[in-house]
């Protein structure tokens, strides 16, 4: 089966995965976590994409991004993961990328579904974005309308974030937001897919497994069902 092109559309938030090799380490430290970040913030100036969140686990890059066109995303990340590869080598030591393949993306729907990937970027151990929205101030990053509309005031808004990233997300979100990224389909309720899909051939959900009902009542009677 041929490879789905990345879905990307300029101006609207991205999920972003990029996985270490084998599930091996791509941060040894703080050190290489800051060299990341350093990175990051040169491509993302260099291509213009918004970071509105980043978080750096051990064996994995997470980030909340808008690109301003589809190409941007994807120049960003090449450039980021080359410039990374280099440092993260010499310091290091060893051959190879550090990456499992291309990095991983899901469209997210602007709202509810924005503010929950902001908050399972943001919730991901050992360093995020969090503190950005928690009393500190991080220049890389810019929050997005969802972030804004909890609360007047920045008190009222990093009291109410606190709170939601206190309260945690449902498991079933984030594993839904998780499983649109490594995928590479849309994240968001069926109004917001079904207006997708009125601009694009490609599948924005993963089709049911197995044959469709057609192609099974005909492998099992040899008859075509009526119409």
């Amino acid at each position: 089966m041929a490879r789905l092109s990345r879905l990307v559309l300029p101006g609207c938030g991205h999920y972003v995965i990029q996985r270490g090799h084998d599930g091996r380490a791509v941060f040894a430290d703080d050190e290489d976590r800051a060299v990341f970040v350093a990175a990051l913030r040169e491509a993302a100036a260099a291509q213009q994409v918004v970071v509105h969140a980043y978080a750096l686990p051990d064996d994995e890059v997470q980030l909340l991004v808008t690109p301003p066109t589809a190409e941007a995303l994807s120049r960003m990340m090449q450039s980021l993961g080359r410039r990374y590869v280099g440092a993260y080598r010499l310091r290091h030591g060893g051959r190879g990328t550090l990456w499992d393949g291309r990095f991983r993306c899901a469209l997210v729907e602007p709202g509810a579904w924005q503010l929950a990937a902001l908050r399972l970027v943001d919730a991901a151990a050992p360093l995020s974005s969090a503190g950005h929205r928690l009393g500190g101030r991080d220049p890389l990053v810019t929050d997005p309308p969802e972030f804004w509309q909890l609360g007047n005031t920045p008190f009222e808004r990093e009291a109410a974030y606190r709170r939601l990233l206190a309260d945690g997300l449902a498991p079933a979100q984030a594993a839904a937001l998780r499983a649109a990224a490594l995928g590479g389909w849309a994240a968001g309720d069926a109004v917001f897919v079904a207006r997708l899909a009125e601009q694009t051939a490609r599948p924005l959900r993963p089709r049911p497994r197995g044959r469709p009902a057609r192609e099974r009542q005909v492998a099992a009677t040899g008859l075509l069902p009526r119409r």
